[in-house]
């Protein structure tokens, strides 16, 4: 199975390998039940979990019914338990959202939810993040998860970010992080795939992140708090979510 993904994620556009793989996994998901395991975007359990990766695929990371890995699942519970996302009015910008929420964001009464991409044919618009076609203040919301290690100009995308954000909002920008490394790594004469998926994880990826993005954040203008995962949620459901120790999320803030 493991190969099998590996070559997928390769050779098949990702908006097209969401809808088939739902489907597929849908099918064979009575395969994985059991109880040690459970998704808390869908409340489901399992014995164990899908691989997923392209170098070297991860054990337990993809959720069948949602197709969640395990930043999504760690970004469903910060919200779930850390912000009033699902319970006050939000106005919610979600740029190159993800699958498992789509539906479920869509459906939420007190969400006024728009989504964009630069290509994605679920989203709602389709432009460059570099320049966003919304005016000043215009969401209190904005989530933007593993889109700025694809873009060209990092900071300009932030301020763009920072600009549309209402003050007193607030946003999420998850990226792929060497926790081991106190720079990003980048270099914009790098333009051959194989070096760069060999350098940052992906042959479309222009940047690693290191331990200095909290500080690129604060330059755009946010304020920026870091979540402990591991003392918020405790070790016990860091497994039993199978989320990702390495995974860190920073909550930026407009005053």
């Amino acid at each position: 199975m493991k190969f099998l993904i590996k070559f997928l994620l390769r050779v098949v556009p990702r908006h097209h390998l969401h809808k088939v793989a739902h489907l597929g996994l849908c099918s064979i998901a009575w395969f994985y039940a059991g109880k040690k395991f459970e998704d808390p975007i869908t409340g489901k359990k399992y014995r164990k979990l899908l691989p997923y990766g392209r170098l070297t695929p991860r054990k337990n990371a993809l959720a069948s019914h949602s197709l969640s890995l395990e930043r999504h699942r760690l970004f469903w519970l910060f919200l779930q338990n850390e912000t009033d996302f699902f319970q006050e009015k939000h106005k919610v910008l979600h740029l190159a959202p993800e699958y498992c929420f789509l539906k479920i964001f869509r459906k939420l009464p007190n969400i006024e939810y728009v989504t964009a991409d630069l290509c994605s044919p679920w989203a709602d618009y389709h432009f460059d993040v570099h320049k966003i076609p919304f005016e000043d203040a215009s969401f209190d919301v904005v989530f933007a998860n593993h889109l700025l290690e694809h873009v060209s100009d990092d900071a300009k995308v932030l301020s763009e970010f920072y600009r549309v954000m209402k003050p007193k909002g607030f946003g999420i920008f998850m990226v792929p992080m060497n926790t081991s490394a106190q720079k990003t790594q980048e270099d914009p004469t790098i333009t051959d795939p194989k070096m760069r998926e060999k350098l940052y994880g992906q042959d479309d990826h222009v940047r690693l992140y290191g331990l200095d993005y909290p500080k690129r954040l604060q330059e755009a203008g946010f304020e920026v708090l870091e979540y402990d995962m591991q003392k918020s949620l405790g070790e016990s459901k860091i497994e039993r979510y199978c989320l990702d120790k390495g995974d860190r999320l920073y909550l930026c803030l407009k005053k």
